[in-house]
């Protein structure tokens, strides 16, 4: 599946949560949008998640925070692959369950959790690494806070999705097992 092809699935996936019965919860009045509103769960492939962690330069001093971490793949590889400490954050019941009980299985425990919460309100200042894989409205929504959070010289990867306003240090392009392209954006914090 290309960009566009995933693009337009998430848009129309997007639409589709917006249009049904939550749809009042999805921006509407009372209070802040609700980030499992924003952005269904789309797994990122194995092999571009260890480009992401790459492209970030990972390595044993960091702390990984992936925002709307749904199964925890960011957070184990971060642990396991390149010896970084991490943190998952997702909203979602289910993910939060599946990937916590993913890591208690795995033993990483000590280096790795998944806090059950909302993206837009989780504490962001023990982050050396960020990773996101969200629409560009999420990240633009998301930039605010990540500027006001993030100390500098903390690396923020996006997939497939930039964040609007900010120059990436790099663009790489990574392939997936079956042969799809993604595009990951690179950003550290000035």
């Amino acid at each position: 599946m290309n960009l566009r092809s995933r693009g337009l699935l998430l848009a129309g996936l997007l639409l589709a949560a917006a249009a049904g019965p939550r749809a009042a919860v999805f921006g509407g009045p009372g209070g802040p949008p609700r980030s499992d509103r924003f952005t269904p769960f789309v797994p990122t492939p194995p092999l571009v998640v260890e480009k992401m962690l790459e492209l970030a330069a990972v390595g044993p001093d960091d702390i990984v925070y992936d925002l709307g971490s749904g199964d925890g793949r960011i957070v184990i590889a971060a642990a396991q692959k390149f010896g970084a400490r991490a943190v998952g954050v997702e909203i979602r019941s289910e993910l939060w369950k599946e990937s916590s009980e993913a890591i208690a299985r795995l033993g990483l425990e000590k280096r790795v959790r998944i806090l059950h919460d909302d993206m837009f309100a989780v504490e962001l200042g023990p982050a050396t690494v960020v990773t996101l894989y969200q629409l560009t409205d999420v990240n633009d929504r998301l930039r605010p806070l990540l500027e006001k959070k993030l100390r500098p010289g903390t690396r923020v990867v996006a997939n497939d999705f930039p964040i609007p306003g900010w120059t990436p240090q790099e663009v790489v392009n990574a392939t997936s097992e079956n042969g799809s392209q993604y595009k990951l954006f690179l950003y550290v914090r000035p």
